[in-house]
């Protein structure tokens, strides 16, 4: 038992670790602990807004908004995840090779330019915050209400990218445990700003949605205030300094390189879910629209730690052929596979047996339940694929190669799920269920495509 407490406190700790020596399973677990725990912090953002978003008096308008506007919001996580892909496999290719000084320069370029795109981006969120309600499905009287909640998670855009981006340098160092830190804080201040906030305390009047977006913008940015002093003040293994944040055009096109694919990649997916959840509001409208976004981020709450699990995938690739440890670096793919399925198949059964329940906890809106457990039980079949397939993805985003993944993406779903969708839901007369039915179809075609990808091995040969 000691043991095994001792490695968990090892998987906390901020020391370095050689992960091209140390045995395989254990560099999986050290990675994964922390990673699946950081991923489960994010996706606490989205429920602890749904718990409390759904018991105010328009609840129906309010899920329907935080979903929607977490839809809209999926394109800056693609830039953030697309950054923070290339901060990933450029660092954990340098520190592979020891030289931590070139990893902090390469993390340094990666902010600068996810920082000036992101900005820009922003703006538009905040100032056409209604409009994009609006053009999601939102009906006119629901956009109104809820076009401040969304004016200022847009206007927060910067943060939620520097949270992803910062974090997926740490990642690509090895160090788990400063990027799970920043999410744990963010989340409990989170926890305790939402019913203040939202409902009101002393002298703080209640806010309702509006309050819902203020404390989650304050969370994260405690986070990201967290994440900076260990980039720039502490004595860690990535130290950036202010001169490195100077344009280095050579380093800024090796980040573009394989950060646009990368962006592309999840753009792709993330407009094909907010399509999806389009789709799901004209066939369905409020209900139906307020039920697939409860089921939406009750799967992301399991499914974000299965991501992590898969993000020492992407850190042991890179680190591993920096090294040239080419042998190593597929068999770190295939021991993260194993974890994950196994992972994946605990929470299907979860979703099957306890669905209703968990519904439940968010909502006690009848005809919201209805939708929300029948999505999980539809959706909850390709889990153990969606387990397979996202270590698959950061295998290939961890060597560099993000334009395999996007092309998968690209077929997967724009040239399959999105028709099928439209097909089953409109032409079939299915509504909102063929729409659920089309996710883990898509994701199986995915799943196995990427797996036959990475066994032809093409991605052992990329340079960055």
């Amino acid at each position: 038992m000691t043991k095994y407490i001792d490695f968990i406190k090892k998987a906390f700790s901020s020391e370095s670790v050689d992960y091209t020596k140390i045995s395989i399973r254990s560099a999986v677990l050290l990675l994964a602990i922390p990673m699946m725990l950081e991923m489960a912090m994010e996706s606490v953002f989205a429920l602890v807004d749904l718990y409390f978003v759904g018991h105010l008096k328009e609840s129906g308008f309010a899920i329907q908004t935080v979903g929607l506007t977490e839809s809209v919001l999926s394109i800056m996580y693609s830039i953030a995840i697309g950054m923070s892909m290339a901060a990933t496999a450029l660092v954990a290719r340098r520190i592979g090779e020891k030289n931590p000084e070139k990893a902090s320069q390469s993390a340094a370029q990666v902010i600068l330019v996810s920082f000036v795109i992101t900005f820009i981006l922003s703006l538009i969120g905040v100032i056409y915050a209604e409009e994009i309600l609006i053009l999601m499905g939102s009906k006119p009287e629901a956009a109104a209400y809820g076009k401040d909640f969304t004016r200022i998670m847009m206007g927060s855009s910067v943060i939620i990218m520097l949270l992803f981006l910062i974090n997926g340098i740490f990642r690509g160092a090895g160090n788990a445990a400063i990027a799970m830190k920043s999410l744990w804080i963010a989340n409990i201040a989170n926890i305790i700003l939402c019913p203040v906030l939202i409902k009101g305390f002393g002298p703080i009047p209640a806010m309702g949605l509006t309050g819902a977006a203020l404390a989650t913008t304050i969370g994260r940015s405690i986070g990201v205030i967290y994440q900076l002093y260990h980039l720039l003040v502490a004595d860690t293994e990535i130290r950036i300094k202010l001169n490195y944040f100077k344009p280095d055009f050579k380093l800024i096109k090796s980040t573009v390189k394989i950060a646009t694919p990368g962006i592309f990649q999840f753009v792709i997916a993330s407009c094909s879910w907010i399509f999806l959840a389009k789709l799901v509001a004209t066939t369905g409208e409020e209900n139906a629209s307020a039920g697939y976004q409860t089921a939406l981020r009750l799967m992301m709450f399991f499914i974000l730690p299965a991501w992590g699990l898969s993000n020492a995938a992407s850190t042991l690739v890179g680190q591993n052929m920096g090294a040239n440890e080419m042998l190593r670096a597929e068999q770190s793919v295939m021991k993260t596979v194993k974890y994950n399925v196994i992972f994946m198949l605990i929470v299907s059964l979860l979703f099957f047996l306890l669905g209703d329940f968990l519904v439940g906890f968010f909502t006690k809106e009848i005809e919201i339940k209805n939708y929300a457990t029948n999505a999980l039980h539809i959706m909850s079949v390709g889990f153990i694929f969606y387990g397979i397939g996202m270590v698959m993805i950061n295998a290939f985003n961890g060597a560099g190669d993000t334009w395999t993944p996007t092309w998968i993406n690209f077929f997967g779903f724009w040239m399959f799920q999105i028709p099928l969708a439209y097909f089953l839901s409109e032409h079939l007369g299915m509504g909102p269920k063929g729409v659920f039915i089309s996710i883990p179809t898509a994701e199986m075609l995915i799943t196995i495509v990427a797996f036959i990808l990475f066994k032809k091995g093409k991605w052992k040969t990329v340079k960055v």
